[in-house]
């Protein structure tokens, strides 16, 4: 689960994990008092206002922005609420500006990076640092991995203080910065654990001129499979920031994931699932969604997988692929065969079962009188799929 900047901000700061100070504001009013209070606590010149929204890149979309006083805040403020700003994380469709975040102004004087994730080929937290702030992580990995230091840390042991250190020193810090640099990363470490974090990403890390380390931007992903722990992390979720699509499938408790193409996935476990969208790429095909239905694969889940993938009009045609070892095949089947009549489903439908009674499930898919498309296993199914598109 993915969480706004100010939202990580606050989180980590009760972990003594050095932020600036910031307040959010929903208006160009409340932008305009923000910032009033924020110059009267500083001595900086000016503040940042900064478009909240879960996307990178909002700085070069125009989505921060300095401003010098109060008046020029809500200037910004009403400028930038209500607009869509286009990241490189976004899509071309971007993500509408709802909240903003005020906060006071930095004398920088260097941007590093620090990201902490799991290592799954080492069953490890990593700890990542590198000299190039501001930068996306992946272009430094990829085109100057020198300049990216990383860090196994054994979960058995926690981050260790020479780990903290090495890490400072990496960076070329030193006295008065390098030691706070040492409590950061410590502190970071501290909060990624105990919230049970995916992904803890500070980009840029800043060291001011004055020797202060904070973290000017902030990243924080749960691990959803942890959030049971954490309640009060639950209220943080702003579905509007997520497709409409996946949370209405959250809803069923359905694993759904929107892509670009034009076929519909609907498929019993995640391997099957990859294992299908890989078929149908190579028969000529799209996959227009990951959708997961769980090993159950009931009637009423097969209805809702329908209806979602139903809701994407890109879609041209569905492939069912489900593996009867849970339910037996007869019964999806029967599910398909209902949710079909019932949503009154045009569009071809190509279905290959596999497992406990799957022969009985073909003759009633066979006998229906609905464009239902039995497919005698996955590779004869992703090829009657785009022979059906071509039709």
């Amino acid at each position: 689960m993915n969480i706004h900047e100010y939202q990580g901000k606050d989180i980590l700061r009760k972990f003594g994990v050095a932020v600036p100070k910031g307040i959010v504001a929903y208006s160009a009013e409340e932008a305009k008092q923000a910032a009033e209070q924020l110059f009267a606590e500083q001595d900086s010149p000016v503040v940042v206002v900064k478009a909240q929204i879960h996307a990178g890149g909002r700085g070069k979309a125009g989505g921060v922005k300095l401003a010098k006083s109060p008046e020029e805040a809500r200037e910004i403020a009403s400028q930038m609420l209500g607009t869509t700003l286009v990241t490189h994380q976004t899509g071309p469709e971007g993500k509408e500006v709802r909240r903003l975040l005020v906060e006071e102004g930095m004398n920088i004087d260097r941007e590093f990076y620090v990201g902490i994730t799991l290592d799954r080929a080492t069953s490890n937290n990593v700890l990542m640092i590198s000299t190039e702030g501001g930068m996306e992580i992946e272009k430094v990995a990829e085109e100057t991995p020198e300049l990216l230091l990383k860090i196994q840390v054994d979960a058995r042991f926690g981050l260790q203080g020479f780990q903290a250190r090495e890490a400072a020193f990496f960076l070329g810090l030193e006295g008065e910065q390098f030691r706070n640099a040492v409590s950061f990363i410590t502190a970071l470490y501290n909060a990624y654990t105990s919230i049970d974090a995916a992904l803890a990403e500070i980009n840029p890390l800043v060291v001011t001129k004055e020797g202060r380390v904070l973290a000017l931007d902030a990243k924080i992903n749960f691990d959803s499979n942890a959030l049971y722990r954490h309640k009060d992390f639950i209220e943080l979720r702003d579905i509007s920031e997520e497709d409409p699509f996946e949370v209405e499938a959250s809803k069923s408790n359905l694993n759904y994931v929107r892509l670009d193409g034009n076929v519909g996935c609907m498929v019993n476990g995640a391997g099957l699932a990859m294992a299908t969208m890989d078929m149908i790429q190579l028969a000529g095909g799209r996959p227009a969604n990951f959708l997961d239905v769980g090993g159950g694969a009931s009637p009423q889940t097969v209805e809702e997988g329908f209806k979602i993938i139903l809701s994407d009009k890109n879609v041209k045609a569905i492939l069912v692929n489900i593996f009867g070892g849970i339910v037996r095949c007869d019964r999806v089947a029967g599910g398909i065969i209902e949710a079909a009549r019932k949503i009154g489903l045009n569009l071809p439908v190509i279905v290959r079962l596999e497992g406990t009674n799957a022969d009985i499930a073909q003759k009633m898919l066979d006998e229906s009188g609905l464009n239902l498309i039995a497919a005698d296993g996955l590779k004869d199914a992703a090829q009657k799929v785009n022979q059906a598109l071509s039709a």
